[in-house]
Order: C-alpha cells, then sequence, then structure tokens
C-alpha cells in the first residue's frame, strides 16, 4: 500500500471510529432530549449510522478491515438532562467535523468532495444543537476549542470521539 494510500486509509478509519462513537452518543441523546427536538436528534442518529455503513464498506473497498464500533464509550460529561443533551449532541458533531478536516486533508478527488460534504454536515448540525456557529468548523486550533480536545468545553480529550468506556 503506498504511503498515500495509507494515510487515507488511517483517516478513513478515524472517520469511522467517530462515526461509531457518534452513533452511540446520539443513543444517550436521544434519551434526554426534550420531545420537541427528538426528531433532530433521530435525523442526526440516521445520518451518523448512514455515514458509518458508507465508511465501512470504503474501508473494505481499500482492503482493509473496518474499525469495529466499541461496545461503550466514555462521555465528555454526565448527560442527565436535555440541556446537557443537547450540549453533547453539539460535542459529538464538533468531533466529528474534526475527523472530517482530516480526511479532506489526507484525500483527493471524490472522496475528499464526500469528506468535505460531511464536514459541512457535522458543521450545520453542532450549529442547530449549540445555536450558532463557529468560525472554522472541524479545526479546533482555529475555532477557539482546545486543540486536545476539538471542543470549547472541558470534555476528555478521546472521550465520545472513538475511546472505549472505561
Amino acid at each position: 500500500m503506498s504511503g498515500e494510500t495509507g494515510a487515507e486509509l488511517t483517516a478513513l478509519q478515524a472517520v469511522l471510529a467517530a462515526e461509531h462513537a457518534a452513533v452511540y452518543g446520539y443513543g444517550v441523546v436521544g434519551g434526554r432530549v426534550d420531545e420537541g427536538r427528538s426528531t433532530e436528534a433521530r435525523a442526526a442518529y440516521d445520518a451518523h449510522r448512514a455515514r458509518r455503513d458508507a465508511l465501512a464498506r470504503e474501508v473494505r473497498g481499500l482492503g482493509a478491515e473496518p474499525v469495529a464500533a466499541s461496545a461503550g464509550y466514555a462521555l465528555p460529561f454526565p448527560v442527565a438532562d436535555s440541556a446537557t443533551a443537547v450540549r453533547l449532541a453539539a460535542d459529538l458533531e464538533d468531533r466529528v467535523a474534526g475527523v472530517y478536516s482530516d480526511l479532506v486533508r489526507a484525500t483527493a478527488g471524490a472522496r475528499r468532495r464526500d469528506a468535505a460534504g460531511a464536514l459541512r454536515e457535522a458543521a450545520v448540525r453542532a450549529a442547530r444543537w449549540r445555536g450558532g456557529s463557529v468560525a472554522f468548523p472541524g479545526l479546533a486550533e482555529r475555532n477557539g476549542a482546545d486543540p486536545a480536545t476539538g471542543s470549547a468545553s472541558a470534555a476528555a480529550p478521546d472521550a465520545a470521539a472513538g475511546a472505549p468506556a472505561r
């Protein structure tokens, strides 16, 4: 495998891991969010499931085994009510946008366009959940977020972005 293909595969696997975590996280969001936003949570859950499944097919298409989902993921903070569920949803989207940003950098052509589209979708969902946008979605070092966490909150570095529950 060439270095370029290896970098692309690594980025695809990272996005797939983030999508696994987002699907898990939206299960939590859906269980806590107010009824008025449950349709939005379900739509995001479905979008992340579809992206996850497509990414698994892409990884297989490159001759690799897709990274598996963990049984559980550590959340960056306790989600006890609708307000924290909304905050988690925005955080999940920020984290997904960050890994799609890396995929945009690692790819070209149609895969890059698809990754840019996914980054845009995540940024739009994050803005809807948050009630506002950031200047450079997916680029933590440019949007005022902590580059180590990809979040403006005091979230744990890998929580909800692919870190298995401990």
